[in-house]
């Protein structure tokens, strides 16, 4: 089967006259405990025109990726130059006072707000409030490379945040479970209780 090129949106757009593109996506929005983080990642047009094929081929989806692939992917995109990256990150307290939708929308705003794009591309459904014009992608994360890379830093991003906060929380082996809610990590809250990281209005830790 031949793969897709991931960088159709970016040509049409580029086509459109505009120059800088950011695709933006975001990690953690389904967990009951720590943050939704928000990245956004714009490749330099004629740097990725010209090392796509070379480098990022194999780049897709965070969730399609192996750990490993992931974070490989991670430290090239955080190395190169010609790559500019926008995080965005709200914590579970602030997730339960304006709920999580509203929480993943203002970390999409916080992730571009310091590159300045002049265009957007965002994963999944369409995003208000942007200063530039923006376009919402279906699936975006397995059909925009820009988009595919955002996934990565956000996953990337998120998991290492909960690396660390499982250190801080060890009961809750927020190293592996990253805040979803599997059956070890609910035995661990109906055993503990919940810790000052996990969302209080998710079930079933609003029921504590």
């Amino acid at each position: 089967m031949v793969k897709s090129d991931l960088l159709q949106y970016e040509k049409k757009v580029w086509n459109n006259r505009y120059k800088s593109i950011a695709g933006l996506d975001e990690a953690g929005r389904g967990p009951i405990a720590g943050p939704v983080v928000a990245a956004a990642v714009i490749f330099n047009k004629e740097y990725i025109l010209r090392t796509y094929k070379s480098i990022y081929l194999n780049l897709t989806d965070s969730k399609k990726l192996s750990e490993k692939n992931r974070n490989l992917f991670y430290e090239i995109l955080k190395d190169e130059k010609d790559v500019s990256i926008g995080i965005g990150i709200i914590s579970a307290k602030e997730i339960d006072k304006i709920n999580i939708l509203q929480a993943t929308h203002k970390a999409m705003h916080k992730s571009v707000k310091n590159l300045s794009p002049d265009f957007i591309l965002v994963d999944g459904l369409p995003v208000s409030g942007f200063f530039c014009n923006s376009e919402n992608i279906i699936k975006g994360d397995l059909l925009s490379l820009s988009i595919s890379a955002a996934s990565v830093i956000a996953k990337v991003t998120r998991d290492r945040i909960m690396n660390e906060e499982s250190i801080k929380y060890p009961n809750y082996n927020f190293e592996k479970n990253k805040g979803y809610g599997t059956k070890k990590h609910l035995s661990a809250l109906f055993k503990f209780g919940p810790s000052p990281i996990h969302r209080k209005t998710f079930k079933p830790v609003c029921d504590f």
